[in-house]
């Protein structure tokens, strides 16, 4: 089947563009959902991109088109000032300059075109992805001064006050910040970020389940309040603020003992998978995946049995280390850290054992499938 052809900014505004930005996604290698309770996380970029051409208008109208949803639903207008949530992909295109007026900044009208090769719901953060590259297009556009700390602190606004979904900031953060040869090492509470070099011998492999996922509503929120409520009872501002020795002594209900006995391990597990990939020791950082696997799937609860299944094949993948679920859970993409001489072998063996089990279709994500043997 011939590949559909799409419209060009030119088709679709009638004028060329004048501004092009871009943005990766991420894939988390270990940390989740420690980030809204000001843990530590470890995301690295993702080769997969969001793509923004933009061109200011002369008044507030704001036009933008999308190729990544159903034809029915490709468009979205608003006017700057006037942005109101609908539930649609344009929440994330109105809640950016919502944010940005919150901000103290201000730009105009424009239009805009927006594609990706980020898989919707794929775990891997298309919609962070989606803000910065808009933000870095914005920001060119109407000459904004705005660093990609900064970038990311309204994306994230973005996303929780307008879109309402609670995410912390490790995807906004990644999307501005990260590249895809090191992994970046956040520290959520104060901010800070340290990049760690991927080893030569080490590679990354990337599987969707085939289990799309949303993070505005649902479980994740649920998960989220959990925590919240676990701090109030602990008397402390949040769960970062506990240690590992912590755990013997603390006394909660289920199931917010078992939240926050995986935020606390998580946390751990992400200052040593640091120095794991320091020393480029893949067998200590597989150990930690697996474990970190382990505990989202039994107190935290975020995992699917889908999800399961596919973390079992590829942990039993000739030539990889460690595999766990990547991003908030409830579907999406695996990760795991494989021998780079065999990853591609790994990668499409990983997928057909899947599908063999499980009547879903796994898309390999990195290494992207033109290279799979």
């Amino acid at each position: 089947m011939a590949e559909r052809a799409w419209p060009s900014f030119e088709a679709l505004f009638g004028r060329a563009p004048t501004v092009r930005a871009d943005a990766p996604g991420r894939v988390n290698l270990i940390g989740e959902h420690t980030d809204y309770n000001g843990g530590f996380v470890f995301p690295i970029a993702t080769p997969q991109r969001t793509t923004v051409v933009m061109a200011p208008r002369g008044d507030r109208c704001v036009r933008g088109w999308t190729r990544d949803v159903n034809d029915e639903d490709r468009w979205c207008t608003y006017e700057i000032g006037r942005e109101t949530q609908t539930g649609r992909w344009g929440d994330y295109v109105a809640g950016v300059t919502a944010a940005l007026r919150a901000a103290g900044q201000q730009c105009g009208g424009f239009d805009v075109r927006i594609e990706s090769d980020l898989p919707l719901g794929g775990g891997l953060s298309s919609s962070a992805a989606l803000e910065v590259a808009l933000l870095r297009a914005l920001v060119d556009a109407f000459s904004l001064d705005l660093d990609p700390l900064t970038i990311a602190r309204i994306a994230q606004r973005a996303e929780t006050e307008f879109v309402g979904a609670p995410v912390g900031i490790m995807d906004q953060m990644a999307a501005s910040l990260a590249d895809r040869d090191a992994a970046l090492f956040i520290d959520t509470q104060r901010l800070a970020f340290e990049r760690v070099p991927l080893p030569s011998a080490l590679t990354l492999i990337v599987i969707h389940s085939g289990v799309s996922h949303r993070h505005a509503g649902g479980e994740y929120r649920t998960r989220r309040a959990e925590c919240v409520e676990a701090a109030r009872l602990l008397g402390v501002e949040s769960l970062r603020a506990l240690e590992s020795d912590d755990l013997e002594r603390l006394t909660l209900p289920e199931p917010l003992n078992r939240r926050v006995r995986h935020v606390v391990t998580e946390n751990a597990r992400v200052i040593e998978a640091c120095e794991a990939l320091k020393a480029s020791d893949g067998e200590r950082f597989g150990r930690l995946m697996n474990a970190s696997h382990e505990s989202m799937r039994d107190d935290f609860e975020i995992s699917t049995p889908e999800i399961d299944a596919l973390v079992d094949v590829a942990q039993r993948a000739a030539g990889v280390f460690g595999a766990r679920l990547t991003g908030g859970g409830f579907g999406g993409s695996i990760v795991a850290v494989a021998d780079v001489a065999s990853a591609n072998a790994s990668a499409a063996q990983i997928a057909a054992r899947y599908q063999r089990s499980i009547p879903r279709q796994a898309t390999i994500l990195i290494p992207p499938p033109t290279t799979a043997a």
